[in-house]
């Protein structure tokens, strides 16, 4: 399974797959993707079986990409299916 995607490629999937938005609370208040469900990192980590499932496939994003792929590596080797959006809400707004 490919671990990261690009926003581009994203965006054509985007209204059919799991999206987690791993920033902060505040920033996913101010603002998000659409149908993004806001989990924060360090509440995923402790907690990775309360959020997810390993049958399912997660979308990852944080505000630049940067997190979200140590994030989906360490979800990965717990046996979670997990990409890494490429770029983050940062890319996300570049290409609206």
């Amino acid at each position: 399974m490919q671990s990261s995607i690009s926003m581009k490629e994203f965006m054509k999937i985007m209204d059919q797959v799991n999206i987690i938005d791993i920033r902060s609370i505040e920033n996913y208040n101010r603002n998000h993707i659409p149908n993004a469900k806001n989990i924060p990192w360090q509440t995923l980590l402790l907690y990775p079986e309360k959020y997810l499932s390993k049958k399912e496939v997660y979308y990852l994003y944080c505000q630049k990409g940067t997190r979200t792929k140590q994030i989906t590596n360490v979800l990965a080797n717990q046996g979670y299916k997990v990409v890494n959006i490429l770029g983050g809400y940062e890319e996300w707004i570049l290409m609206h």
